[in-house]
């Protein structure tokens, strides 16, 4: 997989190992192909130490190899290589030969429950019988960190090619929470049900979701799409992308990372509760009980909260906002336009009112430079900007160009001071890529954002021999700078934040340009970040009196710094 760019190619390869792999491998192996990972069992810094014994190196010499490659299980394989065992035992190669499933079942998880001396001899044994690169998975698989450069909608065609299923099934089956074992794999593969989609109400898989349709980027002006007459606008709205099923009597909230959400919003899931007969809505949870939802910010506090309490939702209730309609009883309507799907969704809604639970408005532009001068007011409603849905598409897996698209607003940007990095990982190990990025406040320049993409290669070159160069002081693999070099950073939004000590977290921020005309005394203030704070929330007052400050650009406008 890893030697080939090719789509095709890649599909080919996996194509080819489902065929002839066993259940109870291939099951391991659609496990992390499909992203998942199982716990960490021991830490990159036991198996470093432990590594360290072995080869007999010590500890500073094991952290230049570590700035050197960036990654602890690739540096861990690499030390150990010139020690590994000439002339292997019998033993070993059975070590060797053994199957995925017999490592994890059978080794792996096993070992956990024995004593640190035990785990320690064991896999100091099997560093040495193992070649580099096989030490290098099985310190992935240790730690927790075994990643595989592979698409999950790949993985739902290799296994539609392998055995001749639809993608949508396939994808469906993969969704959720699952055990990777070989029964479950048969269920997966298996022929396809004339009564797959009404599954039983009691069945595990019952409230799964459909898989999520994806919007592409706006590569280009919305007036090559044709008529926009043709073209469904809505807001895009700041939350999180969810869909909610109810089967039964069972109702779950699924993140558009098909990760259950369902423990983080009681309130809602109470609502859906009350309504009759099976169904599955797609949209957003938003900040909120208005018209215009909250800020991102105010939905983090909901976040990633298992059992969040009454007083917790009720100081930060939430909404849902919905754009989609997927399933009513037991039809499906993702082959439905559109179009019609919409209008199925009011006449539903209608029937079921529930408090904040409410269709996400349709956008009516007669123009597409109208529709650009509406998106002007993006921010101001707590959106990133336009949806553009091709009226009569059906509901497809994953992201199909020319059907749906995310016509975003430009993003916020801010003129900040270069004053501390450290090393990338991976390729950028050896460089310097992890910037921190502050402003002013008073006479101190406090950090506000951290960044690591915008520069060309050639531009980290230039930037990594001058950190080398202007380094004051060094903590770790931290180096402090002087504070001369000025960026223009972008990122899509802002909040007060304790934890920095600007007081403000942006989010997503992003190197846009160096400002090589500007000094690092004239770069941006803590007052500068309060005043654009303030005018994204709303404060008329700021706006009028300040008619230069940060306001989004319009199409085909380079966005303004402040």
């Amino acid at each position: 997989i890893e030697q080939t760019n090719s789509t095709n190619e890649k599909v080919a390869c996996l194509v080819d190992y489902f065929k002839v792999s066993e259940p109870a491998d291939a099951a391991w192996a659609l496990y992390f192909l499909s992203g998942r990972r199982p716990k960490k069992f021991l830490s990159s810094g036991t198996l470093r130490t432990w590594a360290e014994e072995l080869a007999k190196i010590p500890s500073w010499l094991a952290d230049e190899c570590y700035s050197a490659v960036g990654d602890s299980a690739e540096m861990i394989s690499l030390i150990l290589a010139p020690f590994k065992t000439k002339n292997k035992s019998p033993e070993a190669v059975v070590v060797d030969d053994a199957t995925l499933e017999v490592w994890i079942n059978q080794r792996i998880y096993p070992l956990r429950q024995e004593d640190e001396s035990v785990q320690k001899a064991e896999i100091q044994r099997w560093w040495q019988t193992l070649g580099t690169y096989e030490t290098f998975v099985l310190n992935k698989l240790i730690t927790g960190g075994l990643r595989i450069g592979v698409s999950e909608t790949l993985v739902y065609r290799a296994l539609s090619q392998a055995f001749d299923l639809p993608r949508s099934v396939v994808a469906s089956r993969l969704l959720g929470e699952w055990k990777p074992s070989p029964e479950f794999y048969k269920r997966a593969i298996r022929v396809v049900d004339e009564n797959e989609v009404a599954l039983d109400a009691d069945d595990d898989r019952a409230a799964l979701p459909v898989p999520f349709c994806l919007a592409a980027p706006m590569e280009h002006t919305p007036e090559e799409l044709g008529a926009i007459e043709e073209w469904q606008l809505e807001w895009k709205w700041d939350g999180i992308r969810a869909q909610v099923v109810k089967r039964g009597a069972r109702v779950e909230i699924w993140s558009r990372g098909e990760e259950r959400a369902t423990d983080s919003f009681p309130d809602l899931v109470e609502r859906f509760s009350r309504v009759d007969g099976d169904f599955i809505l797609d949209g957003e949870i938003v900040a909120g009980v208005d018209a215009i939802p909250g800020s991102f910010n105010d939905l983090q506090k909901r976040l990633n909260r298992k059992s969040p309490s009454a007083a917790l939702t009720a100081k930060n209730p939430v909404s849902f906002l919905a754009y989609d309609f997927l399933l009513e009883g037991s039809e499906s309507l993702t082959e439905l336009p559109l179009s019609e799907r919409r209008t199925r969704m009011h006449t539903w809604m209608e029937k079921y009112p529930l408090d904040r639970v409410n269709p996400s408005p349709t956008l009516d532009c007669q123009s597409w430079s109208e529709a650009a001068e509406l998106r002007t007011e993006s921010r101001n409603r707590h959106a990133e900007g336009l949806m553009i849905k091709k009226k009569n598409s059906i509901y497809t897996t994953g992201r199909k160009r020319g059907v749906w698209f995310k016509w975003k607003i430009d993003p916020l940007t801010l003129d900040v001071v270069l004053t501390a990095a450290q090393p990338g990982t991976g390729r950028r190990a050896s460089l310097y890529t992890d910037y921190t990025f502050s402003i002013w406040k008073d006479d101190q320049l406090v950090p506000i954002a951290k960044a690591y993409s915008g520069l060309t290669d050639a531009e980290i070159r230039e930037v990594d021999s001058w950190i080398r160069k202007n380094t004051t002081d060094r903590f770790g693999p931290v180096r402090m700078l002087k504070p001369e070099r000025v960026f223009e950073i972008g990122f899509e939004g802002i909040g007060q934040s304790s934890r920095h000590k600007s007081g403000f977290a942006v989010r997503f921020p992003r190197i846009l340009r160096e400002r090589t005309d500007k000094p690092a005394v004239e770069a941006d203030r803590v007052e500068t970040v309060q005043a654009l704070l303030r005018s994204i929330n709303g404060d008329e007052e700021i706006r009028a009196d300040n008619p230069d400050l940060f306001s989004v650009a319009k199409s085909g406008e380079p966005p303004r710094h402040l």
